[in-house]
């Protein structure tokens, strides 16, 4: 693991989340005071809902944070398999209803087709991103570098250029789009989300000695770019 990760356990689900949104929220509110907007990218699936929650009661200029996914199935914000569902329905409640979210599809195009119209929208999100949210799949894929995806080296080649890419892979379910890595890592608060006995052996063995592909974390673990905040709890 490279040198400028760091990581912090916690008791409990209810205090990483609290300790979490606390930090993203900071972020937020000096890049707002320096910058007068944020940026906030997230990621899905059941491990955030609690974090969002925390978060959502923040006490900062909504109005001036763009929002969005580090990655998203390709499907209709209001699918059921969405993560755009899940942000709406967790995280922009309250004030946090005023941030400009931009959700990961273009109706009516696949992935790839779709890049180019994403691309224009996200010109608006502040650069560097604020704050960039990770997680991880007991597989070892983050954001959706997945073993075995179709773009996966192109994904994660810190020397690609594109904001996004499409991928598709065997453990991803439906085809997806995702941020690129040298994107992601360009990023002031970078963090890896994890809960769960499972998940510490999966980042151990990430950890250890093998190839980027068969667990892509480790292409965010093995970068010196970017100092990584790893938040654990059983």
């Amino acid at each position: 693991m490279t040198q400028k990760a760091s990581k912090t356990d916690f008791a409990n689900k209810d205090i990483l989340a609290a300790a979490l949104a606390e930090d993203v929220a900071g972020a937020l509110r000096t890049a707002i005071s320096r910058d007068g907007k944020a940026s906030l990218l997230v990621s899905g699936g059941s491990t955030p809902k609690l974090f969002f929650q925390h978060l959502s009661r923040a006490d900062l200029d909504w109005s001036k944070v763009f929002v969005s996914l580090v990655d998203e199935r390709w499907v209709e914000p209001s699918s059921d398999r969405s993560n755009a569902k899940l942000v709406a329905e967790n995280l922009l409640q309250g004030d946090a209803a005023n941030a400009h979210f931009e959700p990961l599809f273009v109706e009516g195009k696949s992935a790839d087709a779709g890049i180019e119209e994403l691309s224009s929208r996200f010109t608006e999100m502040a650069q560097p991103i604020t704050v960039v949210i990770l997680g991880m799949g007991t597989d070892g894929h983050t954001a959706s570098f997945f073993p075995g995806g179709d773009n996966l080296s192109a994904a994660i080649d810190l020397n690609n250029t594109p904001m996004f890419s499409s991928m598709r892979a065997a453990g991803a379910g439906e085809e997806r789009i995702t941020f690129t890595l040298p994107t992601l890592l360009n990023a002031s608060l970078l963090a890896l989300h994890i809960e769960g006995e499972a998940k510490q052996d999966v980042l151990d063995a990430a950890q250890g000695e093998g190839d980027v592909e068969d667990m892509p974390i480790r292409a965010v673990l093995r970068q010196d770019q970017t100092p990584l905040n790893i938040y654990w709890c059983p």
